[in-house]
């Protein structure tokens, strides 16, 4: 039987860091009054009313249609095979890839926006994989005051450039610096948030807090320090990060509920190491979907694989992302 697992303390640190659409004219069914569909039951339906009948419209018209869960995955366990892990050589093997794998989109880490030709090359990349960017990751010291400045410079150049390539979030880490925050700390760290957040709103994305072990260790501490600042900012927890911190991914959803817009899934074995694939370990997947379905979870889903570093692959990481992606359809639904 699959358990949750979360005695483990992990201070791993990865690189730092509804859809805009559009549809034709309607097309109106007319009745020969004249009235279109919607007017004409409209007004039999007041009609009847005043006649002392009852009206009920037809099941499928009225039945609400659920949410669309994007399913994509996050770079880093490519990442992590790279000199300084630099993802932008190796752009063209991991949208291929994710695209092999049946994912919906990609992640981006955010150094892969740097580049002067990074927005051509990865809307090419997209265009031809079919593989929309969702957003990216982001990391950066934000309780730094020092660094403010070239934190909000940096950051307002990869919101622009992730907006030209169709990206619509930006999941945020806040920064470690080896020990518990200060009050002050922890105010300057809010004021960079909200200075992000008006960046993201004038380009149309979404930013949410992504956390790692630090976020939420010592009883979300971290977290807990932000949100006293920031009450309603949007999270985007990585689910096994929460699980290395000491935090019951089941109770972190059921308490946070719809102020959750997005996850990251990845798996561990009973003895805390990183599985291959999600699905392969021991955290316990199908109470958190049933967790997530509970509080009505409509956000995006991201798969982000790591391994140990001693850990020697027994498959090609696209088939491990394919079985992923697979495990998600089949526990979740999405």
């Amino acid at each position: 039987m699959k358990h949750s697992v979360f005695p483990f303390s992990c201070s791993g640190l990865r690189g730092l860091a509804g859809p805009a659409h559009s549809s034709g004219p309607a097309t109106v069914s007319r009745n020969p009054s004249g009235l279109d569909r919607r007017q004409f039951l409209g007004t039999s339906a007041a009609c009847l009313a005043a006649a002392g009948w009852t009206w009920t419209a037809r099941a499928d018209e009225a039945k609400p249609q659920p949410a669309k869960i994007i399913v994509g995955a996050h770079p880093w366990v490519y990442a992590a095979t790279q000199p300084q892990y630099d993802i932008y050589p190796i752009l063209d093997r991991i949208f291929a890839d994710m695209r092999y794998a049946g994912l919906d989109g990609i992640e981006l880490m955010h150094t892969a926006l740097y580049p002067e030709d990074a927005v051509a090359r990865i809307k090419a990349l997209s265009a031809e994989h079919q593989l929309p960017v969702i957003g990216t990751s982001y990391g950066a010291a934000l309780w730094d005051r020092q660094q403010t400045n070239a934190v909000l410079e940096n950051a307002a150049m990869v919101i622009d450039r992730l907006a030209q390539v169709g990206g619509r979030t930006l999941g945020i880490s806040v920064g470690d610096p080896g020990r518990k925050k200060t009050p002050e700390e922890f105010d300057c760290q809010a004021d960079v948030l909200r200075n992000i957040q008006g960046l993201c709103r004038r380009q149309g994305v979404v930013p949410n807090l992504h956390n790692h072990t630090y976020e939420v260790r010592d009883e979300q501490h971290d977290l807990r320090g932000t949100l006293a600042r920031i009450p309603d900012f949007l999270l985007g927890p990585d689910l096994n990060w929460l699980v290395r911190g000491g935090v019951d991914p089941v109770e972190f959803i059921r308490q946070h509920k719809r102020q959750i817009v997005f996850l990251h899934l990845r798996d561990q074995t009973a003895a805390g190491r990183w599985s291959e694939a999600l699905g392969e370990g021991d955290m316990d997947y199908a109470a958190i979907a049933g967790a997530l379905r509970e509080v009505g979870f409509t956000g995006d889903a991201i798969i982000e694989l790591a391994h140990e570093r001693d850990f020697q692959p027994t498959r090609p990481l696209r088939e491990s992302l394919r079985q992923s992606r697979q495990f998600v359809r089949r526990v979740f639904g999405w």
